[in-house]
């Protein structure tokens, strides 16, 4: 009523080219290779067809993945005919495209180009189709199975390093390619070859927005290599920001180091910057204000515009450093005490103050200073080794070793 049942896998070919049973253990597999390897190999009189059938046979028994695909593959040809999985031919029916890969081009950026906005236009060689052929490398569009590979578009290679020891190594064919076809000589296309593709110069005019952040990619689809039966892949370029000797960018935001003289801090300042877009910025203190030195201030809506929303910005921060004077003289130090808000008064009587010590103070390099220090600690504990008893000794015994 229901029509025949669909055969039971018979695929055996594989295991009887090893000489295993169906349900032969990996261990067993493996033995097996290598015993029936040594005997029929090339350089040993053996016979080379019989030789690449047991590596087939072992790549793919000795893959769990593959091989379980391998046993029921009878079961999927009795339903969907013996087209399915691609082997054969030049014929691309029934085969399932893969995604060709992704090509990766960094793009050097300015700060001003992120904030104005840019095009550039790069020219780049890529693998097109051959028009002629229509990427079958062949006039005739017929291609056959590659002898050297048997179609796998892999070759095995077994170098014997002992007794009883081989190495097996798989590399891409060289006939081929890594295709698994072959194109007879008479019926290479012309235009290709037989290479299937050609190279082709293209000119691509990137657009870097206003706004974009360091790392962001910008993309073409369908732009890279082109290869048969392959979807083609995206041409990606990813924005790489360069420093700028002025700015610094965090986000949206962007920052400014300003260095002003201690009378500009205390009396007033008045800075013209040049900004991204070579705009002036008149930037000054309000009468009246300090600045104190490490401080910060922020103008708003004068930062870096932001991705696709351009005509909203963040906030453009400036860091004061103020200078102060190396020395002053002492009518100097007398009219500014005049102005200034009176120093602190002494809590301890001239009496108390008599009996104090006084110091000296002198100016130093605190990196230098604990550079120093640590050095001389260092130098301290190999010394406090060195008086230890048999320290000395020991050192020269275990370098004497």
């Amino acid at each position: 009523m229901f029509g025949r049942a669909p055969k039971k896998s018979d695929n055996t070919k594989y295991y009887e080219v090893l000489g295993v049973p169906k349900n032969a253990a990996q261990d067993d597999l493996k033995k097996a290779y290598r015993k029936a390897a040594i005997k029929n190999h090339p350089d040993k009189g053996g016979d080379p067809e019989k030789f690449k059938e047991l590596a087939q046979a072992y790549e793919v028994l000795s893959d769990p993945e593959k091989r379980e695909i391998y046993d029921p593959f009878d079961i999927f040809s009795s339903f969907f005919g013996p087209s399915f999985g691609g082997g054969g031919g030049g014929s691309s029916r029934g085969r399932r495209q893969r995604r060709g890969e992704d090509v990766v081009h960094p793009l050097k950026a300015s700060l001003e180009d992120l904030y104005n906005g840019t095009s550039k236009k790069l020219s780049l060689s890529r693998s097109v189709l051959c028009s002629k052929c229509k990427g079958k490398g062949s006039k005739s569009g017929a291609s056959m199975r590659c002898p050297g590979c048997q179609g796998s578009g892999m070759k095995v290679t077994i170098r014997q390093l002992g007794p009883s020891m081989i190495q097996q190594m798989q590399q891409a064919c060289n006939d081929c390619k890594g295709t698994g076809e072959s194109i007879n000589d008479k019926d290479r296309c012309p235009g290709c070859k037989g290479e299937k593709v050609l190279q082709e110069k293209k000119v691509l005019e990137v657009h870097v927005e206003k706004g974009m952040q360091h790392n962001q990619k910008i993309t073409f689809p369908g732009e890279a290599d082109e290869a048969p039966d392959t979807v083609t892949g995206d041409i990606v370029f990813v924005v790489q920001q360069k420093e700028h000797p002025k700015f610094k960018r965090k986000g949206d935001d962007l920052f400014y180091e300003h260095t002003i003289s201690l009378t500009e801090a205390l009396c007033g300042f008045q800075l013209v910057l040049t900004h991204l877009d070579n705009r002036q910025l008149l930037i000054k203190s309000n009468p009246g204000e300090i600045v104190k030195p490490d401080s910060f201030k922020a103008i708003s809506d004068e930062g870096m515009p932001m991705y696709q929303r351009p005509f909203m910005k963040g906030k453009l921060y400036i860091h004061f450093t103020v200078e102060f004077p190396d020395s002053l003289a002492p009518d100097q130090c007398k009219a500014l005490e005049a102005v200034l808000p009176p120093k602190p008064a002494s809590k301890l009587t001239d009496m108390e103050l008599d009996e104090c010590e006084e110091t000296t103070m002198h100016d130093v390099n605190m990196e230098e200073e604990m550079r120093r220090k640590a050095h001389a600690a260092a130098q301290e504990a190999y010394d406090e080794d060195d008086e230890m008893p048999g320290g000395g000794a020991q050192r020269v015994q275990c370098a004497q070793q």
